[in-house]
């Protein structure tokens, strides 16, 4: 039987990094060569094509999750630059196609794959996305719109009736709604309602406590559709999209009457050659990198705690104490099953939501014949394929928080060092202990039956990859060892510029003119059980209100 270190290798390597080294696509791209969902690469170059200095309305840094839609809403009007870091991916299949999303090809690098591995200084392995459309391009597609308590307590303004229009706005272009879901989804619907996770709300977007199927990004044929295709929906002649450019920093001016202001960035090419892009009056800066990138990006360029900019070297623009700091993300713990009958299920589509955790599933046939079969099962033999069943829980609020540091005074390429000090707060351990016992309670429902093997003497027991449930589930202390043996993660870190600490209720960077953040570094909490439904949102959101402001003033 594998160990709990393999078992977290097996799920979440499988889940969060199965995507092969993307080439490089150098653009523009005749308009006749294009299908209707990749007409956005007609306005995408490399940045080595880009001049040494440019001027627009708007810079958005990150064409991620959050900064395609953001850049795209604002093409509306205004003249964009949006800069991504990574390459692009639409031919991609490993990317595009939900049934390479467990692929037998692991390859990350430090260079340019579009997921990039990380690991945090509390031993745990995470992954960012490095590729236009940011990490809606390596997930699993879940779409679910935010909880009520994530706008409460967002120290963001809100105008709901915008929110509900740039959710459809986003739903209308990339996600998909059907309730025609797969046997292993199917019966972990069942596990849920049978064990207590009431109602049935069957298909919504909506948050709702209970069990329900969400939306997608996968449509029926299986084929991804990230937030990279928002670009669709831009102003062609507004916009600028440049990939393989990487932000260094960005320039300020301090003027007596206006104060500090932000003017431009500075970005470099693959060849190593440095461009500035600067704004035009009443333009901004938008940085969109994410919440590692975004609060890494503003410490680069000097704006951030004094004492620790100074122990670094880096030019002092602006003392800014929290920046970087509250950093947080959602444990995840789960089972691991092998049924005892090949299931090629993919896809993930049903959740149960209570209000102190959530349960998602995941499955798929996996082949172990590459060269990583010996560190995926350390103390047992590799078999050629293996069908896995994961139930996760997902803790929804976890009260403790970590912090952020540059790996690289000047170079912006290198990840930040991250520690999220999962489980300090001794309630999140709870949390998870609860979580866990639910799971636990769905293991026991009839319609489980039917995933369990028969030993020898005709004994019926879980196959489990990995650790299996302690089996006194009321001894908390044996739950949470559980827990913090088995901890992984979602990939839903969020923080590091928090909406009334480092950016204003309109996500205005504090004392710095022309300087916004919108992206997860804002949020206090994840919203709801997965969040790029939300951040999609949440850049369509910002741009209309940028518009609006415009046009008021």
């Amino acid at each position: 039987m594998a160990t709990p270190s393999a078992q977290f290798t097996v799920m979440f390597l499988l889940i969060m990094f199965s995507i092969v080294l993307q080439p490089r696509i150098l653009l523009a791209v005749e308009a006749n060569d294009l299908d209707q969902g990749s007409s956005y690469l007609q306005f995408v170059y490399n940045a080595t094509e880009s001049p040494s200095e440019e001027v627009y309305d708007y810079i958005v840094v990150g064409g991620g999750t959050a900064g395609c839609p953001l850049a795209a809403t604002l093409s509306a009007n205004y003249s964009v630059l949006l800069l991504e870091r990574g390459g692009v991916a639409f031919n991609d299949p490993n990317v595009l196609l939900e049934e390479n999303v467990i692929a037998n090809l692991l390859q990350t690098d430090d260079i340019d794959s579009p997921a990039q591995a990380f690991t945090s200084e509390d031993g745990i392995l995470n992954a960012r996305g490095r590729v236009l459309g940011g990490t809606s391009m390596i997930n699993l597609g879940f779409y679910s719109r935010a909880d009520e308590n994530f706008y409460n307590e967002s120290g963001i303004e809100w105008n709901m009736g915008i929110v509900k229009s740039s959710y459809e706005w986003v739903e209308d272009a990339i996600v998909t709604e059907t309730d025609r879901i797969n046997s292993w989804q199917m019966s972990v619907r069942r596990a849920l309602l049978q064990s207590g996770i009431r109602p049935d709300n069957g298909l919504t977007l909506d948050h709702l406590q209970g069990t329900k199927i969400g939306g997608s990004t996968f449509d029926r044929t299986g084929r991804r559709h990230g937030a990279v295709e928002l670009l669709n929906k831009a102003k062609k002649k507004n916009l600028r999209v440049v990939v393989h450019a990487t932000v260094e920093r960005v320039v300020f001016s301090s003027n007596t009457s206006l104060g500090l202001s932000a003017i431009g960035v500075v970005y470099r090419d693959t060849k190593g050659n440095s461009h500035v892009a600067r704004i035009r009056e009443k333009g901004e800066i938008i940085i969109s990198a994410g919440a590692l990138g975004s609060p890494q990006l503003l410490l680069m360029s000097g704006v951030g705690p004094r004492s620790y900019l100074s122990s670094l070297n880096i030019p002092i623009v602006y003392d800014q104490t929290f920046i970087g700091q509250f950093m947080a993300d959602n444990p995840r713990n789960q089972i691991t099953i092998t049924p005892p009958f090949p299931l090629h299920d993919i896809g993930t589509r049903v959740v149960g939501i209570t209000k102190s955790f959530y349960i998602e599933t995941a499955s798929d046939m996996v082949p172990f014949s590459s060269p990583v079969s010996p560190i995926l099962f350390p103390d047992s033999y590799a078999p050629l394929n293996l069908t896995v069943l994961t139930i996760a829980e997902k803790v929804s609020r976890p009260l403790s928080t970590g912090s952020l540091r540059l790996a690289s005074p000047t170079n912006a390429s290198l990840t930040p060092i991250v520690r999220f000090n999962y489980f300090n707060d001794t309630r999140d351990l709870s949390q998870c202990a609860n979580a866990m016992r639910a799971i636990g309670k769905m293991l026991m429902t009839p319609v489980m039956e039917q995933y369990k093997s028969m030993d020898q003497q005709g004994q019926r027991y879980f196959n489990f990859v990995g650790q299996a449930l302690p089996q006194n589930q009321f001894d908390d202390e044996a739950m949470g060892e559980f827990c913090r043996k088995t901890l992984t993660t979602f990939g839903h870190y969020h923080g590091g510029c928090l909406a009334q600490r480092v950016v204003d209720s309109h996500l205005k960077v504090n004392g710095i003119n022309a300087l916004r953040v919108v992206d997860g570094s804002t949020f206090v909490i994840t919203p709801g059980t997965n969040p790029q439904a939300t951040v999609m949102m949440f850049g369509r959101y910002i741009g209309v209100k940028i518009l609006e402001e415009r046009k008021a003033n």
